[in-house]
Order: structure tokens, then sequence, then C-alpha cells
């Protein structure tokens, strides 16, 4: 008898302990239209090498972060990125790069002797514990020999509750930053 209350007892906790749903999150990417450029590089192209997106260790993991107060922050279990961050920041800002650039060639390969050189660091790319969303870092261009080092922080309100509110929020102010460093680069 008391083995099949055991039995009973386990059967019941395990069908009460299921696992939460894992959500994955991509950062959008505008949609341009393509242009096919059909010039030699020695024509005097303008191109701009975007050659690494780093991020804070904090936000290397799979996880989306959240800041919970001003000293602590989580990294979410269920909620994740779909492809690692670094990666989806480099193809957005490539793809962004591009839109808010026309006429010149954006790519995250090297594409010749004859370019600009970018890298971004970022150091925030999170939500807070107040309703905003929050991206910082530097970015660095080299153009010429000569370097422009330019740091950014943008504070964003987040409209609505949720991780879905808060990576459409962040993507955002990736592309407000694009255009930013577009104004700059240009």
């Amino acid at each position: 008898m008391k083995v099949w209350m055991i039995g009973a007892a386990a059967l019941l906790l395990s069908a009460c302990s299921s696992q939460p749903q894992k959500n994955y999150y991509q950062l959008p990417v505008p949609t341009a239209t393509t242009s096919v450029v059909h010039a030699p590089v020695e024509s005097g192209a303008h191109q701009l090498w975007l050659e690494r997106v780093n991020v804070a260790d904090f936000l290397s993991a799979l996880g989306v972060v959240y800041q919970t107060n001003d000293v602590q922050f989580v990294t979410a279990g269920n909620n994740l990125w779909a492809s690692p961050l670094e990666q989806q920041l480099q193809q957005t800002m490539v793809a962004n790069l591009s839109a808010a650039m026309p006429g010149w060639i954006v790519s995250a390969q090297p594409l010749g002797n004859v370019q600009d050189t970018l890298n971004i660091n970022v150091t925030g790319f999170h939500g807070r514990y107040d309703g905003k969303a929050v991206i910082s870092g530097e970015w660095i261009l080299m153009r010429s020999g000569q370097l422009t080092k330019r740091a950014f922080n943008l504070v964003l309100p987040v409209q609505q509750d949720g991780y879905d509110a808060l990576v459409k929020t962040l993507a955002q102010g990736w592309q407000q930053e694009a255009q930013q460093i577009a104004r700059q680069v240009q």
C-alpha cells in the first residue's frame, strides 16, 4: 500500500512541474532595397568595413539581460537570443548603416585596401528596472590613418511590459545609433 501511495505522489508531483516555455528573440533587420554596385574598387566608391562588434561579458550570455536595481543584473533563463548577441548586433548594424548611407558599400567582411574600418564596443544592451532600455558603448572609426572615437548612451522608454517590447525598443535604439554613426561617417 505504501509503495502505491509513494508512486502516486511522485506521479502527481511530476505532473505539476512542467518546464516553462523558452522564447527566442532575433533583432529585426530593416528591409532595404538591394542595390547592385558595379564599380571597381579604385573608382572611389565609399566603403565601410564593420570589422567587429564586441559586447561586455555580462551581455554575451544566451539570455536577454535585465537590470533589477542600480547594481544588479540578471540573465533571463527562458527569454533567450536566437543567435549570439554580437552576431545579431553586427548583422543589424550593417543593414542599418547600408540603409542610412546610400552610395556606400557597408560590409561585415574586408572590402579591399581602400576602406574605412569601424569597430563597436557595446557596454549596455539591456532592460532596466525603471521601464527603460539601455544601449551604450563606443565606436571607433579608422579613416585614412585617422581615428575617430565616440561614446554613445541611449536610454529609451519601453512602451509595454514584456520581453517582446524590450527587444523591439533595443532594436529601435540600435537603429538610432546606426543613424548617428552614419551622420558622422559620411
